[in-house]
């Protein structure tokens, strides 16, 4: 894994100035964030890069953070950037990753594969092993918001990976989970979504069913979501709820009747202005030795 330099040093061009530091993944040329601070994102990835926001002081952990956009693009400052600020309050290194998309175009002719992102975050997940291997282990979040959070529970899956990493718990908000799959739509009937590698995606990883064992978090899980969105229907969580019920699982669930699709950390009238709150306690717990 290259690194590029320390933020008081020399950056190469294309690289994220919000970030501390910025690991280079894999091979290719440089991502181009679109757009101006605060509502920056990646409309096209070349190559996976891990960018990381260090706590102040001495860290109590880290998280391996990743960002929605529906796998059409990033959403890199506020689902990002400004959500690795708060894990940092509350005492957490950050690492934001920025992962090529399915079905995407791939600079050389063809387009990534369906996998390209869980590919990418397993990229992260052993660089993370790597740094926990050469210091004090500490634990791991697994978080995303919107489709990272789709992301993000798929990575908590992977088994051997997640656990070198020292991961702890899995962090989702408003995700497309398990219902964007063509047998276990919702609506019922809704049409697959463009590019075909996209919806092969959330074909290979409905997570939380037990009809899709291999789709089920093994780490304690934490989810709050929108009664009434119309972009992830509140089904991908009750779907993840009872399938952990199910399979005896640890999950803590909030669904705000106010909250709209991709409330992030900014649209706060509303109940779901705690979820910060309620997921710092779950913390809490999960982040304990």
């Amino acid at each position: 894994m290259t690194p590029d330099a320390h933020p008081k040093g020399p950056r190469r061009p294309g690289l994220d100035p919000e970030a501390h530091r910025v690991w280079l993944l894999a091979e290719g040329p440089a991502n181009t964030l679109t757009g101006r601070w605060p509502d920056r994102a990646y409309t096209q990835v070349l190559r996976a890069e891990l960018h990381s926001h260090f706590a102040p002081g001495a860290a109590r952990g880290r998280a391996l953070l990743c960002a929605g956009g529906g796998y059409l693009q990033l959403v890199h400052d506020k689902e990002g950037v400004e959500v690795a600020r708060w894990l940092n309050g509350l005492g957490l290194d950050a690492h934001v990753l920025v992962h090529r998309l399915p079905g995407q175009a791939d600079g050389a002719g063809g387009v990534w594969p369906s996998d390209i992102a869980l590919q990418d975050g397993l990229l992260a997940l052993r660089h993370l092993a790597t740094e926990a291997a050469l210091q004090p282990a500490l634990p791991l979040l697994l978080m995303g918001l919107s489709s990272g959070g789709h992301l993000a529970g798929t990575l908590a899956c992977q088994g051997a990976p997640v656990q070198a990493a020292k991961a702890c718990g899995l962090l989702i908000g408003y995700a497309p989970l398990n219902a964007n799959h063509r047998r276990y739509k919702a609506p019922a009937g809704k049409p697959d979504y463009p590019p075909p590698e996209k919806q092969a995606f959330y074909d290979a990883w409905p997570i939380g069913l037990t009809q899709e064992p291999h789709g089920l978090p093994p780490l304690p899980v934490f989810i709050s979501c929108a009664l009434h969105d119309p972009v992830v229907p509140v089904d991908h969580a009750l779907n993840l709820v009872r399938g952990l019920q199910q399979a005896g699982g640890d999950v803590e669930a909030h669904i705000f009747p106010q909250a709209p699709h991709g409330y992030a950390l900014r649209e706060r009238a509303g109940t779901h202005a705690h979820w910060p709150e309620l997921a710092e306690r779950w913390l809490q717990r999960v982040l304990q030795p």
